[in-house]
């Protein structure tokens, strides 16, 4: 998910009327996942998605995302998961760890679940950055998440 996709523009190129997708929000950095959640959440409903085929469960970080995607992803209704975090750096290494477990951990689900798995989570140096990127300036991250999985699914 590299650059600024294109805004929402409307309905996909499939049917999404009859699909469920999974949305897996880290509870941590709430200030910036909830921004992310109500950006991914009215692009599926933009796209043609039924309110009543979204599912929303909470985890309390990021690290915990790869799990709970796996786990939704496993259900046979599900035809895509997106996964939103937020991860700020801080003043020792533990940034690095918890932003490689997890990017490894939510590419490892897609390959495991042959379905879409949307990589939601920021990676910021700052609080000011992740703003930035959760409603600001920059976008909604959680948008172009909720884009990356219905364009996979064109794909398919």
């Amino acid at each position: 998910m590299a650059g600024v996709l294109k805004s929402v523009s409307g309905k996909s190129k499939i049917n999404l009327s009859n699909k469920k997708f999974a949305i897996v929000v880290a509870e941590w950095n709430e200030e910036i996942t909830e921004p992310l959640f109500e950006g991914a959440y009215h692009a599926l409903i933009e796209m043609g998605v039924k309110k009543s085929n979204i599912v929303r469960k909470n985890v309390p970080g990021s690290f915990e995302l790869p799990l709970a995607a796996q786990w939704e992803a496993e259900k046979k209704d599900i035809a895509a998961v997106i996964c939103l975090g937020c991860v700020i750096q801080g003043d020792t290494p533990h940034f690095d760890y918890v932003c490689q477990g997890v990017a490894y951990g939510i590419m490892k689900v897609n390959l495991k679940s042959n379905k879409p798995v949307a990589f939601g989570v920021l990676t910021t140096l700052t609080k000011k950055q992740a703003m930035e990127r959760a409603g600001g300036k920059l976008g909604n991250k959680g948008e172009e998440a909720a884009l990356t999985v219905v364009k996979m699914l064109e794909i398919k």
